[in-house]
């Protein structure tokens, strides 16, 4: 992604796992952790909107840490439907982020694997923010999200996604009365539109300090 870029691996429940780095100038505010889309459909730690996020929270001060889920790349194991793929975010966050701030962030598949990873955290550790993008609410059942979450999560989604309808992500947030944001005439990977959806990333993040 730039010349700072560092890679990396992490022992994870399968296997070794492919990791990239990246640190912004100064001391980091924590570590964002992003889950990239489906593994079986071409999802890498190297999808475009995964970088686009990356960029955002390293612009914003945080340690953006993105890697390949099992079967993935150089990643060892197969693809286990979400439940293999959030122990291997728990493997990265033990690895990279064992403590301290912590932000959580997903693109479609890995929206709802980081989804899951909230769940399961919130209590135990100092989540920051949470972003997730075209979430994958359509495909699998993506977890609620605790309320005192939702001033700190921004969910975004293109009104023309044509992988997840725009629909099922309502019907996920409606029950939490949790907010998303829509980019009109946007469809699935952003296409033409990741300088626009970086912006709403950096202006979230920036908001909430």
């Amino acid at each position: 992604m730039n010349a700072r870029t560092e890679k990396l691996e992490a022992p994870g429940p399968a296997g070794r796992l492919q990791v990239l780095r990246d640190q912004p100038e100064g001391t980091p505010v924590g570590v964002a952790v992003i889950a990239h889309p489906h593994p079986l459909h071409g999802g890498t730690m190297d999808n475009k909107v995964v970088q686009t996020l990356a960029r955002a929270f390293v612009q914003c001060g945080w340690t953006a840490v993105r890697f390949n889920f099992r079967g993935v790349g150089t990643s060892e194991g197969g693809y286990d439907e979400g439940r293999g793929e959030l122990q291997d975010l728990l493997a990265v966050l033990q690895g990279f982020a064992p403590t301290g701030p912590l932000a959580l962030a997903g693109f479609s598949f890995g929206a709802f694997v980081a989804a899951a990873a909230v769940e399961q955290l919130w209590s135990a550790r100092d989540i920051r923010q949470v972003v997730l993008v075209g979430t994958a609410a359509s495909r699998f059942t993506v977890p609620a999200l605790p309320p005192e979450s939702h001033d700190r999560t921004l969910v975004i989604h293109g009104e023309s996604d044509e992988t997840v309808a725009l629909q099922s992500v309502f019907d996920w947030a409606r029950p939490q009365s949790l907010p998303v944001t829509v980019v009109p005439g946007v469809e699935h990977f952003f296409h033409g539109q990741l300088p626009l959806l970086k912006n709403l990333v950096v202006r979230h993040l920036r908001t909430q300090g």
